[in-house]
């Protein structure tokens, strides 16, 4: 298996405040160090490393410190995380112009994977209408995707439109994208994420994991997640993609990114 981590653990899940009144700075961001998180994740024994788009953006100027820092690190640059709204029209255009930004960058440093997390809830409830919106946005981020020859793919997400297994199956049919099963999100918006992975395994092109237990994300290893069966269906596939362990929080992120490193250990 290609084992990566994600950056954001290294200061937790957080927005660009710049996001506030400027619709294409929108950024997720992790208030931690960058460099920090890459040394421990290579050292932790993982191949690769995906990074929030506010994080990589960071670097938008000093390209080659960001080379350099993963060549430093023999690491891989798996992927980014970025994401928006989706449903509201007249901001439309400045959520694509901010991933635009944000994809274009991403190839230019190596990058394989466009992860896309989202989907606005509105004040009054979702609308029906919000799922056919949002599968033509996130169509037009594919579109995107290919012209900086990467691979997009959707991350469902708790606190948006698609937290629940049947809201993922509302969004899947109205868009070409990708998905990225998100484990413990799933599991946390009701679903089971072993039939998520079965049902949606030929759209599967890269996967997060982790674990989960009693409302809360863990480490692999510490929660009750069926690993054995997700890693087993996706073998059967011949699925040969990178799988990332995506830890929102931790007090500890180096020692959370050893212990699952060590509990994947039993699927070499």
């Amino acid at each position: 298996m290609k084992l990566g981590y994600q950056t954001n653990t290294w200061g937790g899940v957080i927005g660009h405040p710049a996001g506030v009144t400027s619709v294409n700075d929108a950024y997720y961001l992790a208030n931690g160090s960058t460099e920090e998180a890459l040394k421990d994740i290579s050292a932790a024994g993982y191949r690769g490393f995906e990074i929030f788009d506010g994080n990589l953006m960071q670097y938008k100027d000093k390209k080659e410190e960001f080379k350099a820092l993963v060549k430093e690190n023999s690491l891989d640059f798996i992927g980014v995380y970025t994401g928006g709204n989706f449903i509201f029209s007249d901001i439309l255009e400045e959520e694509l112009i901010k991933i635009e930004k944000v994809t274009s960058l991403a190839s230019e440093l190596g990058a394989k994977h466009l992860v896309i997390g989202g989907g606005a809830i509105r004040a009054n409830g979702i609308l029906e209408s919000d799922y056919t919106d949002m599968g033509n946005a996130l169509n037009r981020i594919v579109e995107i995707s290919e012209k900086y020859h990467l691979i997009a793919s959707y991350h469902p997400h708790m606190g948006t439109n698609v937290q629940a297994p049947e809201q993922l199956d509302r969004l899947m049919p109205l868009t070409t994208i990708n998905l990225v099963p998100d484990t413990a999100h799933i599991e946390a918006g009701g679903g089971d994420p072993v039939e998520v992975i079965k049902k949606y395994i030929d759209r599967i092109k890269y996967v997060h994991l982790k674990d989960f237990q009693d409302g809360e994300f863990l480490p692999l290893g510490e929660g009750h997640q069926n690993f054995d069966e997700m890693i087993k269906v996706l073998n059967e596939a011949g699925y040969d993609g990178w799988i990332t362990v995506e830890l929102d929080s931790y007090e500890n992120p180096k020692k959370g990114a050893e212990i699952s490193r060590e509990f994947l250990t039993r699927f070499e």
